[in-house]
């Protein structure tokens, strides 16, 4: 990919004329084409109510009842999805500067030897999952499993075996756009379902308040600290790394996962460098089967890059605002421009309500994000959610906890078996 002005330019230019045409086609001036639509002049069919994920229905999969501006399936979709399968290399993620070097574990302070259980094995290095999870929850976020429900569905999902651990990137250059609230509730629907091993990392460089809005206040520790001690953490091993890992930690007041904790001092930005970066999710993919990564909005930066190269899964999180979906789009092209084509096509894009009747854009965002992504999961508004505060899913609308334990079910879905 080109590294100058004009390569990010380009990927900014090629999307506007995309998204102009759904911004025109939302104040009512002109219409969004489709392949499956008639010739000019033929009769156009009455539109089909918007559903997701985007993938057809095959064979086998189960329907789960819509929410309130939504429904989905889970199962195989009728056409393979064009990502590459997850464990496989992947293209290294290049937007600007010196190539960074392969994902693995980092340098080891000298002397550092880990005992067999550290040893990683599964393939983005981490220890292979135990067999055999807890005892599954009755409720996990709240929502109670009933036999041959949706939600039993999607519990059977979050908590197939993973064959290691899994790293999940929020991500949405545009601020406002729920980022830090789909990471916590996705963190709290996998790790309520699954009963260990999730957490949620706040790595936006310029003071994220992932920290701020979930989590206990146990200690003010934050990413700081634990890099300030990084290399005596690596050290440990097994048991012994997970109980100083938990000296950094914040934990859910439920217990269904923990918190990594950015740091409020944007001087500190620049000691989120690629190499830092690399060690901190060694250590966490070490310690837990799944990290779901709340990332900045600087695509330049190189923590946000770092987090790209190495994701299984990426997540898109917008609202239904021009200027969110506008930046979504933009950040699609410039990660497919730097060789991540298969992060976006196997992307899951959740769109977030924030009035409880949708916007004129709300069908054409559907359908345009499922045209790039493999699926796209709309979440209901909740007045609660959309005061900033503290999430806590205890307090959220029945509707709107099932839609978020589905869309946990949604990105969980080709991650394991």
């Amino acid at each position: 990919m080109s590294t100058d002005s004009a390569g990010w330019s380009r990927a900014a230019g090629e999307s506007s004329g995309r998204w102009r045409t759904i911004l025109d086609r939302a104040a009512g001036r002109a219409r969004v084409p489709d392949s499956r639509e008639p010739e000019d002049g033929a009769p156009e069919p009455p539109a089909a109510p918007p559903s997701y994920p985007t993938a057809a229905t095959a064979a086998g999969a189960v329907p789960f009842p819509s929410a309130q501006y939504g429904g989905g399936t889970y199962g195989s979709p009728a056409v393979p999805p064009a990502y590459a399968p997850p464990g496989q290399p992947t293209p290294p993620y290049v937007p600007g500067g010196p190539q960074l070097p392969p994902y693995g574990p980092p340098a080891q302070p000298p002397g550092y030897a880990p005992p067999p259980d550290a040893r990683r094995n599964a393939p983005n290095g981490a220890p292979a999952q135990p067999a055999s999870l807890p005892p599954q929850p009755a409720a996990p976020l709240g929502v109670p499993i009933k036999r041959g429900s949706s939600a039993e569905q999607a519990v059977s999902i979050l908590r197939r075996n993973l064959g290691g651990p899994r790293v999940i990137a929020f991500a949405n250059p545009k601020g406002g756009v729920h980022k830090t609230t789909a990471t916590v509730l996705t963190a709290a629907a996998i790790g309520g379902a699954r009963g260990r091993g999730v957490i949620a990392w706040d790595d936006n460089e310029l003071r994220g308040t992932l920290g701020l809005r979930a989590g206990s206040a146990r200690h003010a520790k934050t990413i700081r600290h634990l890099v300030s001690e990084l290399a005596e953490v690596e050290l440990n091993a097994g048991p012994a790394l997970a109980a100083r890992i938990d000296d950094f930690l914040r934990h859910a007041s439920d217990g269904s996962y923990d918190v990594l904790a950015g740091e409020e001092d944007p001087r500190f930005s620049w000691r989120l460098d690629p190499p830092t970066v690399r060690r901190v999710l060694d250590l966490l993919t070490r310690t837990h089967e799944v990290v779901c990564v709340d990332t900045g909005n600087n695509v330049e930066s190189g923590n946000w890059r770092t987090i790209m190269e190495t994701a299984d899964q990426l997540v898109i999180t917008t609202v239904p605002r021009e200027d969110s979906a506008f930046s979504a789009d933009w950040m699609m092209d410039v990660l497919i421009e730097a060789g991540r084509a298969d992060l976006v096509a196997n992307a899951v894009t959740i769109i977030s309500m924030t009035t409880p009747r949708p916007g004129p854009m709300h069908d054409d965002l559907i359908r345009h994000f499922r045209s790039r992504n493999r699926s796209v999961c709309v979440v209901p508004y909740d007045p609660v959610l959309e005061q900033g505060g503290w999430i806590d899913h205890t307090v959220l609308a029945q509707a709107t906890r099932e839609a978020w334990l589905e869309a946990a079910a949604v990105i969980m879905e080709p991650l394991g078996t």
